[in-house]
């Protein structure tokens, strides 16, 4: 993942990925992946909001910075979802193999974003 993909009208800086807190991470989706906010806020509602033990936080964090690092590039966003679909309609088991291995791949490293980046 690159911080200035480019974009067929141009160079287009990427948002920065914000600090790694809750709160920090939703107004981050609010403003530049506004689409995501309704799921985002659900899975909160549902498997934290009401919760006396804190233990699903760091995986409901770790979901959603993930799919706040893809979302927030429309390119990646977009080459994910190409990958994906290619592969559901492959034919040849190895390049299904192939094509979910890249997904994965380019999944884990927006995992791995870091605050300011």
């Amino acid at each position: 993942m690159t911080a200035q993909p480019l974009h067929s009208d141009g160079p287009r800086r990427v948002p920065p990925m914000p600090e790694r807190t809750p709160q920090a991470l939703r107004l981050a989706i609010q403003e530049h992946a506004p689409h995501l906010l309704p799921d985002f806020e659900a899975h909160w509602r549902h498997a934290i909001a009401d919760a006396f033990n804190l233990t699903p936080v760091p995986a409901f964090m770790h979901l959603w910075w993930t799919q706040y690092a893809i979302a927030r590039d429309p390119r990646l966003e977009a080459h994910l979802a190409d990958l994906e679909t290619r592969a559901a309609r492959c034919d040849d088991p190895e390049e299904s193999a192939a094509l979910l291995a890249q997904y994965s791949r380019l999944r884990h490293q927006a995992a791995t974003a870091e605050p300011g980046r």
